[in-house]
């Protein structure tokens, strides 16, 4: 491997596409993430969404990072005209074509880790994709939604606690998300 070249990490950011399921005054936490991700040199990953997304996608930007959509539509027009869907603040946007559902699991897989942040039942399912492939992922507790309840259904479902970690505090949680990425590459031998 050339010593000069190494892939950036990709860390996707999942939440409320409309922040009124969240708690309130989020947005800046939420924005915080996204400049965490740039200023890192990493890639901010989101569902070319509105609401939490769409704030992390911004601060990724106005950190001069580079951010990445993954859209339900199947084209540019079909994601503004049919799902009314933003494409400002992304670098590139993927058209997936298979709605929200396809659009969630090629999102998870398009990215190294996964922070959640406020949420309804697309972020969970977006959880649970990334939970079976074993992604690292990361809650942000307090943001409200199904974000603050993943803790408590991890327990019930018996099935361990995955790659998963909790934190009130986004530097914090986005820290711990770049330690559990650094310790996978240093397993696999990738400098």
């Amino acid at each position: 491997m050339n010593p000069d070249y190494h892939l950036k990490f990709k860390i996707a950011v999942s939440g409320a596409a409309e922040t009124e399921f969240m708690n309130a005054n989020e947005m800046p936490e939420v924005e915080l993430l996204g400049r965490l991700i740039a200023e890192a040199g990493m890639v901010m990953v989101d569902g070319a969404t509105t609401g939490a997304p769409y704030w992390a996608a911004k601060g990724a930007k106005e950190a001069g990072g580079i951010v990445i959509g993954i859209s339900p539509a199947a084209t540019k027009r079909e994601h503004v005209e049919t799902y009314h869907l933003p494409v400002d603040y992304h670098d590139l946007i993927i058209y997936v074509g298979g709605g929200y559902s396809e659009r969630n699991l090629i999102f998870t897989r398009s990215a190294d880790a996964v922070i959640y942040v406020g949420g309804r039942i697309g972020t969970l399912n977006e959880f649970t994709d990334a939970f079976e492939d074993g992604k690292p992922q990361g809650v942000l507790l307090g943001t409200g939604g199904t974000t603050d309840d993943i803790k408590k259904i991890l327990e019930d479902a018996h099935r361990g606690m995955g790659k998963v970690v909790f934190d009130t505090d986004p530097k914090a949680l986005f820290e711990k998300v770049v330690a559990m990425l650094k310790k996978e590459e240093d397993e696999l031998g990738i400098e």
